[in-house]
């Protein structure tokens, strides 16, 4: 390859566009299973740092959750703060723009702002209206590219709380529509309006902390955001000029709709079940009104292991299985890896989880999740002796996709289907 060219996913690009990095999803002070995870935390946001080095980064975009808890520990606070002057350090120049998502307390992370926008540092929280109109030009940050020269903006757009949203008297909800849906959609034109966002024809991205319908959710991590019982969005309340939409919330990288609007993902996995993902960060080209997406990984600290990689294993060879990972028995626990665990059913106890707990506690290893087969269905007059599972220890959705399957002859639910038993759960839980 040439000098001063850059590969991608997508072809050749020569230097000069304006990188800009999309992460989101940090979930700084996240415990899992009782395992606190700073170790792993300031290894990742090191490695993001180290990104943004190699990649010349001309700015930074965080879609929301920067913490796990709207009440962050001090430790927690300290890495955020500590993480970004690390990223200032880096690269001196990079414009840094920061969202609260729906784990943030808004006002909490933005009270600082007056001082880390002293380093070009941004973070935008709810949006504020005067006299029932929004104050867009808080929301419009200038993007410089290396010569000093504004090359493009971020229209910074935080999770939608209820208060975020105009008023549902204030909108047209069009027949068949979600009313909070049209309130989204209406949210992000006033706000591209107001602000002007690509009226001087430079190019800006929009950003995003919500569940775009079509996105891969995991299970344990992720908060079904219910803003007032809707759980996604269509990818379409987003400005079509936008040359690139940076969201945050689901941990899967993925693009919806269109390539250019995507999720990142987060850092690290942040549940059992994202052992699969490949977390890291997006990197977006902007170069000749084109945009080119990368997504760069980002090496985990310690390893996610599923035992056994596929199937199920008997209790009795779970110790076997441990000692085949030759882990050394004195291994720090913040570097044990994290292991989950899928047990067959046949001649298990209803104790086999303090079993898994006691034969676990001879090696080096955290057990994050433990689950049981599910049973086969067969017809017989004999009662079975296989352990119950508890509707505790399953999941809402499979239980729906279960039931449904039953009543429709082994079809699974459409995702059209899916949305709605969420919406359903969502209204049954308000009037609780």
């Amino acid at each position: 390859m040439a000098s001063g060219q850059v590969e991608s996913a997508r072809g050749i690009l020569y230097d000069g566009g304006m990188r800009i990095l999309h992460t989101a999803d940090w979930h700084i002070g996240q415990t899992l299973a009782g395992y606190g995870r700073e170790h792993e935390h300031r290894a990742v946001l090191a490695g993001l740092a180290q990104v943004a080095v190699a990649r010349e980064v001309d700015a930074l975009v965080m879609a929301g959750d920067v913490f796990d808890h709207q009440n962050p520990s001090g430790e927690a606070q300290r890495l955020f703060y500590e993480t970004l002057v690390t990223l200032k350090k880096a690269r001196p120049a990079m414009t840094i723009v920061i969202t609260a998502g729906n784990h943030d307390a808004a006002g909490r992370l933005e009270a600082p702002r007056v001082l880390v926008e002293a380093m070009d540092v941004h973070i935008v929280g709810n949006v504020r209206r005067i006299d029932g109109k929004i104050d867009a030009a808080r929301h419009l940050i200038p993007l410089r590219a290396p010569d000093g020269d504004i090359a493009a903006h971020v229209l910074a757009v935080s999770y939608p709380t209820a208060a975020c949203l105009p008023p549902f008297s204030s909108i047209k909800v069009a027949d068949g529509h979600s009313p909070i849906v049209d309130a989204t959609r209406a949210l992000y034109e006033e706000l591209t309006e107001r602000s002007g966002a690509g009226r001087d024809r430079l190019p800006f991205l929009v950003t995003g902390h919500l569940h775009v319908a079509g996105g891969i959710e995991s299970e344990g991590a992720e908060r079904r955001i219910l803003i007032g019982g809707q759980h996604a969005v269509p990818h379409t309340v987003f400005p079509e000029n936008a040359a690139y939409v940076a969201l945050g919330h689901l941990h899967k990288a993925q693009s919806i709709g269109r390539e250019t609007i995507r999720y990142s993902g987060s850092l690290l996995p942040l549940s059992a079940t994202e052992l699969g993902y490949k977390h890291g960060v997006t990197l977006a080209t902007l170069e000749g009104g084109k945009v080119a997406i990368e997504q760069l990984p980002i090496a985990r600290p310690v390893p996610f292991l599923r035992l056994p990689e596929r199937g199920e294993l008997s209790l009795d060879e779970l110790a076997d299985r441990l000692a085949a990972l030759e882990l050394p028995a004195d291994l720090p626990i913040e570097w044990r890896p994290f292991v989950q665990i899928r047990l067959a059913r046949a001649g298990l106890k209803a104790s086999h989880r303090a079993e898994v707990d006691q034969i676990a506690a001879d090696y080096p290893v955290r057990i994050i999740d433990t689950r049981v087969a599910a049973a086969e269905e067969t017809v017989t007059a004999t009662p079975s002796t296989d352990p119950l599972i508890r509707l505790g220890e399953m999941d809402p959705d499979d239980l729906f996709r279960q039931a449904f399957a039953r009543a429709h002859s082994g079809v699974e639910p459409s995702p059209a289907h899916v949305d709605a038993f969420h919406q359903a759960a969502a209204a049954a839980a308000a009037e609780v």
